[in-house]
C-alpha cells in the first residue's frame, strides 16, 4: 500500500502550515518520495532534529505506507 501525493502533502502541511513543500515521486510508484521542506519551525535546529520533526508528522507511516522518503529541510 503506497501513500498518495495528497496524503503525504496533508501530513506535511498539517505539521508545517507555513512551509514551502516540494514533493517528487522519484520512482513513479507513490512509494519513493523526495521532499524539500522550508519551514520557520526548523530555525535553529540541527538537520537531524528537523528530520525527526518530519518523521513525527508522518504519524508512524514511515516504513509502512511510505517506503522511502529523501528529505531536504531548512529554515527560510
Amino acid at each position: 500500500m503506497a501513500m498518495s501525493r495528497e496524503t503525504l502533502m496533508k501530513f506535511l502541511t498539517d505539521a508545517f502550515p507555513d512551509a514551502e513543500i516540494n514533493l517528487v515521486d522519484t520512482a513513479g510508484d507513490n512509494d519513493h518520495w523526495q521532499a524539500e521542506i522550508v519551514s520557520s519551525r526548523f530555525a535553529g535546529l540541527t538537520r537531524v532534529r528537523q528530520h525527526q520533526l518530519v518523521y513525527d508528522a508522518l504519524q508512524g507511516h514511515m516504513g509502512g505506507a511510505l517506503h522511502a522518503l529523501a528529505l531536504k529541510t531548512r529554515a527560510p
